[in-house]
């Protein structure tokens, strides 16, 4: 017997509400419950496309007190769907705790396709993005230098969240471990009004940045380090 599914990942919009999916909003106006990171967020785009459905918060202060009381709720047959407050819900959010949960009570999960922040700058970027490192928001101070001297000869793109007002002490850090002529993208406000994408080396984006008040959500694209070529990679 087929399982029916208990849990949704609906992503929803990083910006321009007519990004979400069709079947996000079908899902939306059929589940029992909707979780969401923000409710007041989540809240207005609910309001936009008139869905009147029941929203309950689920964020980094309360997860781990709901988490089984909602699993309990799933396994007498309701369905929720869950939500952040832009793009795919369980990316450098806590919504992978309840779906860790429903997996281990042995419930089912769909994960809708839909937005998600990093791939149109990763691909707008124009490095190369076939093989990629998602590291999601550098550690605020414990781990943050170690973790960027780890990934000084990583050859592979890499790709970062950052906050508006970490972004130049980011980029100099960068700066600092990987070489002023890093080539790298950053992209901010994607979908809205004011987007902008500044490609060029870490010293030409930290210039351009320092000479403006930085607002929006930030995604931060740096090249891997140059492989060197070897005498028998020539020869294969």
């Amino acid at each position: 017997m087929e399982l029916t599914t208990s849990l949704y990942l609906v992503p929803t919009p990083i910006g321009n509400l007519g990004d979400i999916t069709l079947r996000a909003l079908e899902v939306l106006k059929s589940v029992d419950m909707i979780l969401a990171e923000d409710t007041r967020t989540s809240g207005f785009l609910l309001k936009h496309y008139a869905i009147e459905r029941p929203l309950k918060s689920f964020h980094n202060f309360n997860e781990h007190k709901t988490v089984s009381a909602l699993v309990a709720r799933m396994q007498q047959g309701e369905v929720f769907a869950l939500v952040s407050d832009a793009g795919t819900p369980g990316i450098s959010d806590p919504g992978f705790l309840i779906s860790r949960a429903a997996i281990k009570a042995e419930l089912k999960i769909e994960c809708l396709p839909g937005a998600t922040a990093f791939v149109p700058a990763l691909v707008k970027s124009g490095l190369p993005c076939d093989r990629f490192v998602f590291e999601g928001f550098l550690p605020v101070k414990k781990g943050r230098q170690t973790l960027l001297k780890s990934l000084v000869e990583e050859e592979r793109t890499l790709v970062f969240y950052e906050s508006p007002y970490r972004l130049i002490k980011t980029l100099e850090q960068l700066i600092e471990y990987f070489g002023a002529d890093r080539q790298a993208s950053v992209s901010r406000e994607l979908t809205k009004k004011f987007e902008e994408t500044v490609n060029g080396t870490l010293e030409e984006i930290v210039a351009h940045f320092k000479q403006k008040e930085v607002k929006g959500e930030i995604v931060l694209i740096v090249s891997g380090k140059n492989k060197q070529k070897h005498h028998s990679d020539e020869e294969d």
